[in-house]
């Protein structure tokens, strides 16, 4: 399914995800534009806590990377791009195992070109939350599994999860 379509990608114990109340304190800055301001994003998507405790209810989470080539630091457009390329692996990902596998992707959510945020999402059944604003932090997620952050000059990773548990019986 994903074969060819990814960069890297790797299974790790949820336990060994690093999560940090720095991040959320970085979403309620508001760098991004989208605090209190998308579906997929705080104060929307609960607390911290609350997805700390989802995520951890499970054992295992498959991560996994896209990296893509772009003219150069400023390339804008080319980031989106990769972005967008990246979200539409994530929300095959997510409509497949979402009912039963929490997923978080990268970044804010944007099947829309404007978020209906306050008033109720277009697509409740497709929308998941990012990342970072579970209050993960991505370079040790990288690190955790063994993927590599940063691709070097003039390209752009992104990464997504989904958590799920793994019911192999022990030998």
């Amino acid at each position: 399914m994903l074969e060819g379509r990814i960069f890297e990608h790797s299974v790790i114990a949820t336990k060994d995800i690093s999560f940090s109340p720095e991040l959320l304190k970085a979403c309620e800055q508001n760098t991004c534009g989208k605090y209190n301001n998308c579906w997929s994003c705080p104060p929307a998507i609960g607390s911290m806590e609350a997805l700390q405790e989802k995520i951890l209810g499970f054992s295992h989470a498959f991560v996994f990377t896209t990296k893509t080539a772009i003219e150069d630091s400023f390339d804008f457009e080319g980031m989106m791009s990769a972005k967008e390329y990246h979200d539409k692996l994530t929300l095959e990902l997510h409509d497949k195992f979402g009912k039963t596998n929490p997923v978080y992707g990268a970044g804010a959510c944007r099947l829309c070109d404007l978020c209906a945020y306050p008033q109720p999402c277009r697509f409740p059944g497709r929308v998941f939350p990012a990342v970072e604003a579970a209050g993960i932090d991505v370079t040790e997620l990288s690190r955790a599994g063994g993927l590599r952050y940063n691709n070097g000059a003039n390209t752009v990773t992104f990464f997504s999860m989904v958590v799920f548990n793994d019911n192999t019986p022990s030998q």
